[in-house]
């Protein structure tokens, strides 16, 4: 038996019987919905309808009249109040006008935008009266004339009575007036007095009466009435011809029922069978047909039901006989065509064998043999030349290859502002960052490159601080440990300076207490600079008044600055002057300066010290001559140990300016020397008090 269903279920006879049969079924659902929807001018829903009064067809008779008739006794009203302008709504009028107000404008040589509007709207009334008279007059002519076209399709209503009228306007086709003898009639609709009348009363649960209703809402229900009456072979007529729809509706609708489920049996058999000869096999065959590409498929599919549309309703509207060959025909191609998109879909190239992925992937492979075949500018020159030739010969689907080359410089674009923003990154000193990059191109290389020379950074730079860290750690142990015994020395040398000593030895204890002495400062120092430079000194910000921490340390050096006879000129600000520091570190500082002024600064000098307001910052300049020439630059004169003279005879350490400019720097400042000829010049930053 599987034998058997194996070889008829497959084979090519069972597949064109299938297949025929699936274009009959489709056939067939289509000539059922033409036959109701086209040929009957009617619709399916006639099918679930209890009865005429409750059918969209009865409203359909009703709506055209009542909504008429509400026109012209709501809107229009008669011809004297169209030919006065009645009818012309303001809003339009006034887009009219505006129009023509905006013509004026542009055509007006004397036209001038700063000049008040309503000057050039008097001068638009007059120049433009013509106009403005004829437009109006054109929008009464519109009217009238849809007046009258409203006036002679109430003429052709028989077998209806009607009467409307606004209190001074009637529109009927009928002597009567009274609502009561219309209300003999088999079915009667009546409006008045914000109430509504409609009979019979089955009518009341139509779904579609808001379509007779809603024409109704903008009339005055004061003054308005509207009455309208179907006479009982007018009813007997559209009943006949409702239960006439109807039946077909019901026939057509079982044979749609039918036919879809056949199609849909059929059509689900060839999706499981095409293109193989067993259910097992997963090869699947191709013929010519299946050659073409699939996106030409898909807009032949998509342009078949457009042209048969037009077809049937354009060329054979009146040949009836035609609509099933052409049918028959349009169901063929559109089926094969669908059927072999199946196949694809089954072979997986459902996109593979299409013409725009056939480009796509000449396009991919062309950029890939360019970019594995030279350099940057190998690459560039062909791009740029192969490019305008890809869309001299894709101007078909240009957008397809525009679209390709935007992705293509985007992602390029992207991956250069990626490498652009890390390299920001990394200079502003975030050597962790890494520069992401995708691919294996020349953006790809050169972000691993600068990866490669960030990670040498980080370890260089992570060296030299570990090493920074362990000079300024020995440096303090050992000024620590220096510290204990020196204090004895010196200590021991007091006792001794005490004591009754020859001549010679008191000599000698003399220059223990110098070099002893010299060493505990040279120690002291070497401490503070290193605990300076690592930062762990606790910093204690207040308001100072900079002026009077200056003229009070002036103060107490001033035996110094009389033992070398220095002048000390201070500039400054009339205002009261106020920093955000640390007292003590901030006097150290400036203290350090005044000891290298004393121990370089040339006898008998003027030292200026200049005190300058820069808004957010306060400048701090102390300027001296040199009494010896200044051979040496300001950044060697920076450096720890480094002093003015290279003779090293004056008493200093050499870390005076790097313990200033360190403890500056703790409180948020700045610090820095210039050197000019034989001029010393110290310049300090520092933040401004803000309440």
């Amino acid at each position: 038996m599987d034998i058997k269903l194996k070889k008829y279920s497959h084979s090519i006879i069972t597949k064109i019987i299938v297949f025929i049969m699936a274009i009959i079924c489709f056939t067939g659902v289509i000539q059922a919905f033409v036959e109701v929807e086209i040929v009957n001018d009617g619709n399916f829903s006639s099918a679930t309808e209890d009865n005429y009064f409750k059918s969209r067809a009865y409203v359909q008779e009703s709506e055209h009249l009542v909504s008429s008739l509400s026109r012209l006794i709501g809107e229009f009203k008669n011809e004297e109040h169209i030919v006065n302008g009645g009818t012309i709504d303001e809003a339009e009028w006034k887009s009219v006008e505006d129009n023509l107000f905006s013509d004026y404008q542009l055509q007006s040589e004397s036209f001038i935008p700063e000049l008040p509007e309503e000057k050039y709207y008097e001068a638009f009334q007059k120049k433009y009266a013509d106009e403005i008279s004829q437009a109006k007059e054109q929008m009464i002519k519109e009217d009238l004339k849809e007046y009258h076209l409203l006036m002679q399709n109430l003429e052709e209503f028989e077998g209806v009575v009607f009467y409307a009228s606004d209190g001074a306007n009637v529109f009927t086709n009928t002597t009567i007036t009274e609502k009561t003898k219309f209300e003999t009639y088999p079915s009667y609709m009546i409006f008045e007095n914000y109430k509504q009348e409609i009979f019979p009363k089955e009518t009341e649960g139509n779904e579609h009466l808001r379509l007779i209703t809603q024409d109704l809402d903008g009339l005055d229900p004061e003054n308005s009435v509207l009455y309208v009456a179907f006479s009982e072979g007018f009813l007997d007529q559209k009943i006949n011809e409702w239960e006439e729809n109807k039946a077909i509706a019901i026939k057509n609708l079982y044979k749609l029922a039918g036919f879809l489920g056949g199609f849909i049996l059929s059509f689900v058999y060839l999706i499981l069978v095409i293109g193989r000869k067993s259910f097992k096999e997963q090869a699947v065959y191709l013929n010519g047909v299946d050659k073409i590409y699939n996106d030409i498929k898909i807009v032949i599919c998509m342009m078949l039901f457009p042209l048969w549309v037009v077809l049937v309703d354009d060329v054979f509207r009146n040949i009836n006989k035609m609509i099933i060959p052409i049918t028959v025909l349009f169901s063929i191609v559109g089926l094969v065509l669908v059927l072999s998109l199946v196949k694809h879909v089954k072979n997986r190239t459902l996109f593979k064998h299409t013409l725009i992925y056939c480009f796509i992937h000449m396009i991919v492979k062309f950029t890939g043999d360019v970019y594995r075949s030279g350099g940057v500018g190998v690459k560039t020159v062909l791009i740029v030349i192969g490019y305008p030739i890809l869309i001299a010969l894709t101007f078909f689907m240009f957008p397809v290859t525009i679209g390709i080359a935007a992705w293509f410089a985007f992602k390029k674009v992207k991956s250069f502002q990626a490498i652009q923003e890390g390299v920001e990154t990394i200079k502003d000193g975030n050597l962790h960052h890494r520069i992401e990059v995708s691919g294996n191109g020349e953006f790809g290389k050169l972000a691993d490159n600068i990866n490669s020379i960030t990670d040498g950074l980080k370890k260089a730079v992570d060296s030299e601080l570990k090493s920074e860290r362990l000079k300024t750690e020995l440096i303090t142990n050992v000024s620590h440990d220096i510290r204990t015994p020196l204090t004895s020395i010196i200590t021991y040398v007091d006792l001794l300076k005490n004591e009754k000593l020859p001549s010679k030895a008191e000599e000698y204890v003399e220059v223990l207490d110098q070099k002893s002495k010299r060493l505990k400062i040279l120690t002291d120092d070497l401490f503070e600079a290193a605990k300076a430079s690592s930062g762990n000194i606790p910093v204690d910000f207040v308001k100072i008044d900079i002026v009077s921490l200056i003229t009070q340390g002036l103060g107490e050096v001033n035996d110094k600055i009389e033992a070398m006879d220095l002048d000390f000129k201070m500039n400054y600000p009339k205002d009261k002057i106020y920093v955000t520091a640390d007292g003590k570190l901030l006097w150290r500082s400036i203290e350090n300066l005044l000891s290298n002024i004393f121990k370089y600064a040339h006898e008998g000098s003027r030292v200026y010290i200049d005190i300058e307001d820069l808004g957010s910052e306060i400048l701090l300049t102390f300027k001296n001559i040199s009494a010896t020439e200044l051979n040496i630059s300001a950044d060697e004169l920076m450096e720890r140990f480094k002093r003015g003279d290279e003779s090293r005879s004056s008493q200093g350490s050499g870390l005076g300016l790097s313990i200033a400019k360190n403890l500056i720097e703790i409180q948020k400042g700045k610090f820095n020397i210039q050197i000019d000829g034989d001029l010393f010049k110290a310049v300090i930053y520092l933040p401004k008090y803000t309440d």
